[in-house]
C-alpha cells in the first residue's frame, strides 16, 4: 500500500523535475521498476542512476560488492561496463572521493540523492550521450 501511494505521488530528480527511468534491461531500482526510486524499506537509497564503467565495478567489487557477477538466483544478471543502475547514493560517493564516480543520468536520479551529495557533483559527472 505504501508502494502505491509513493507511485500515486509524482517524483521527482535532481533537477526538480519528473523523475525519469534510469534502465530496464538489466531491470534496476531498488523496486525493480526501472526508476531509481527511494522508500522506507530501501536502506541502501539506490537513488542514483549511473553507467557503470570498468573501474567503477572494480571499485565496488573491492569494497565488498560484485555488480560483475550473475546471480540468477536473485534475477540478476550481472553488469558490464556501459549497463546503466541504480546505485546506493553512499557508495556512489565513495567513489567520488576515491576518482572513480561512474557518470550519471541526472534525470533519472532521485531527489534524495541530493541529502547525501550536491547537484554540483553530479553535474561534474553528468552522462551526456543518449541513451543506448
Amino acid at each position: 500500500m505504501a508502494e502505491e501511494a509513493m507511485a500515486a505521488r509524482r517524483v521527482l530528480n535532481v533537477l526538480g523535475t519528473e523523475l525519469q527511468s534510469c534502465c530496464r534491461s538489466p531491470m534496476t531500482g531498488f523496486y525493480r521498476d526501472g526508476y531509481c526510486r527511494t522508500g522506507p524499506n530501501d536502506f541502501g537509497r539506490h537513488t542514483v542512476c549511473a553507467q557503470v564503467t570498468q573501474e567503477f565495478l572494480q571499485y565496488s567489487k573491492e569494497r565488498g560488492n560484485d555488480l560483475m557477477t550473475p546471480a540468477p538466483h536473485f534475477g540478476f544478471p550481472g553488469l558490464q561496463p556501459g549497463d546503466r543502475w541504480c546505485l546506493c547514493v553512499l557508495r556512489w560517493k565513495e567513489a567520488l572521493d576515491a576518482g572513480c564516480a561512474p557518470p550519471v543520468v541526472l534525470e533519472a536520479c532521485h531527489e534524495k540523492t541530493l541529502e547525501v551529495v550536491t547537484l554540483e557533483q553530479l553535474q561534474t559527472h553528468r552522462l551526456m550521450e543518449p541513451q543506448r
